[in-house]
């Protein structure tokens, strides 16, 4: 993609590819699950021509990045250690850091770990979610029951239902939770016919989305593990016991928080109260806004509004 390199970096031991366009201050763009640097395409250039360094990892078991065995090795400690590591090894010592979907969390942890070096955090579809007072695998069975996506992702062999048919994947999906899409939005799963059983692929794609971005998405996963990616949502226990120190804490770098109001994410939210919601774990957000109309896979579906919103966040980060 012109205007846009890519190259393998070494970071804390593991193999990770990238995507970079630009010079300047250093700006860190983490996607989302299922996802890759390609889901950040509009923002690379938007953010090169602003004058920024911009760099989109594939992040820990995505395609190019190493993708460790074991299932322990993708704790957010692990996932913030790889962010961390990645601003080392690009010889900096600050950056502002973007998050999306899975990507968020990474982002706001960041942020709340290492003050220090984000000097800015922007999450994107997901909110910081202070720690709770009981293992959130509970706290979800309790309020969804067990077929809540994040349980049935717990379960040994789910890949195999993504890796089946890429195409029908990444169409399904992109589509299903977008702002045009109708299917899936309360993300619990019929077992019987697997996660992406009851979503229908659109009969044709939104604006948005092309045929090119479709067949992007499966040429960066033929023939990789969805191992990894879902692993991520394996340890959500574990990053709650891990976090334990942090109970309390508030995230003190400057902040900004972007979501669609047709975000299946956010409709697990009171919204009237989300944004004071926020403010009590991170008291230096300066904007909150949900865009009217879109899904969750905002800085594809709307492109032109997060990259403004991102430019100008990014240049207050520097400016202090």
């Amino acid at each position: 993609m012109s205007g846009i390199n890519h190259r393998d970096v070494t970071v804390n031991g593991l193999r990770m590819r990238i995507a970079e366009a630009g010079e300047g201050p250093l700006v860190l763009l983490l996607h989302g699950f299922p996802e890759s640097w390609y889901s950040w395409r509009h923002q690379l250039r938007a953010l090169a021509e602003a004058g920024f360094h911009a760099v989109a990892p594939n992040q820990r078991g995505y395609p190019g990045t190493d993708a460790p065995a074991d299932v322990e090795d993708y704790t957010i400690l692990h996932l913030v250690g790889d962010a961390i590591g990645l601003v080392t090894e690009l010889g900096e010592r600050t950056t502002t850091v973007v998050g999306h979907d899975w990507g968020a969390p990474v982002a706001w942890h960041a942020a709340l770990l290492r003050p220090d070096v984000v000097r800015g955090v922007a999450g994107l579809s997901v909110p910081h979610i202070p720690r709770s007072p009981v293992r959130p695998l509970t706290a979800l069975r309790e309020r969804f029951g067990e077929r809540f996506y994040q349980l049935y992702f717990q379960r040994p062999g789910v890949e195999a239902e993504f890796e089946a048919d890429l195409d029908r994947t990444f169409r399904t999906l992109l589509y299903g939770i977008s702002g045009d899409g109708r299917g899936g939005r309360d993300m619990l799963v019929d077992v019987d016919k697997g996660f992406l059983g009851a979503w229908t692929p659109p009969p044709e794609l939104p604006a948005w989305l092309a045929e090119a971005d479709i067949a992007a998405y499966t040429e960066e996963f033929a023939g990789a593990s969805f191992t990894g990616p879902l692993n991520w949502y394996r340890n959500i226990d574990r990053n709650w016991a891990l976090t334990a120190a942090w109970d309390g804490a508030t995230i003190s770098p400057p902040a900004l928080m972007l979501a669609g109001d047709r975000d299946p994410v956010i409709s697990w939210f009171d919204r009237d109260r989300l944004e004071q919601g926020i403010r009590r774990g991170v008291p230096d957000l300066r904007r909150f806004e949900l865009l009217p109309g879109a899904g969750h896979w905002i800085q594809q579906e709307r492109p032109d509004e997060v990259n403004a919103a991102l430019v100008d966040f990014a240049k207050q980060a520097v400016s202090g």
